[in-house]
């Protein structure tokens, strides 16, 4: 089935996106979600030995780069391999608003199953209203929280568990 034109093209992400990601995400940078310090230069790669691009989707509107998601292990260890994690999610500004965030979501999800997993986590800070409604109208519901796990910019912020079966 075609997607409509102003729908987000998801893909898997390419050695090639590299400089687009990184930029993407300099740009998307918040403290509404990163526990981070603020992106300085030197600017590395967005890709590394810990986040290939296989681990990657990445969302277009019409030929340009809009966001991504990255898929991960939560661990190493063999005995939870059935679950994946989300380890990143970021929207271009200009691209908000247009089901980027959810299109890529959905991707996720299709993509764990594909690739066995029976379970998708992630992390969300307490105060990322936005996010939150988004992974809750997903299917994700709160597992836990740890409360006032991070200092960001003086003010403590919970460390909020969600996740769904596949």
């Amino acid at each position: 089935m075609p997607t409509a034109p102003d729908a987000p093209r998801i893909r898997p992400a390419r050695p090639a996106d590299d400089d687009a990601l990184a930029l993407l995400d300099r740009l998307t940078w918040s403290p509404l979600h990163a526990v981070t310090p603020e992106p300085q230069p030197p600017y590395g790669p967005f890709f590394d030995e810990r986040h290939l691009p296989e681990d990657h989707l990445v969302a277009e509107l019409g030929p340009r780069l809009v966001g991504y998601i990255r898929l991960g292990f939560p661990t190493g260890l063999a005995c939870n391999a059935h679950v994946r994690q989300i380890q990143g999610l970021a929207v271009a500004d200009e691209a908000r608003g247009r089901g980027v965030g959810r299109a890529l979501l959905r991707a996720a999800v299709e993509e764990a199953r594909r690739r066995g997993a029976r379970r998708l986590t992630l992390r969300v800070l307490g105060h990322n209203a936005p996010a939150r409604a988004l992974y809750a109208s997903e299917g994700f519901m709160v597992e836990g929280v740890l409360p006032q796990e991070f200092l960001l910019r003086g003010e403590y912020v919970d460390d909020v568990f969600m996740g769904r079966p596949l």
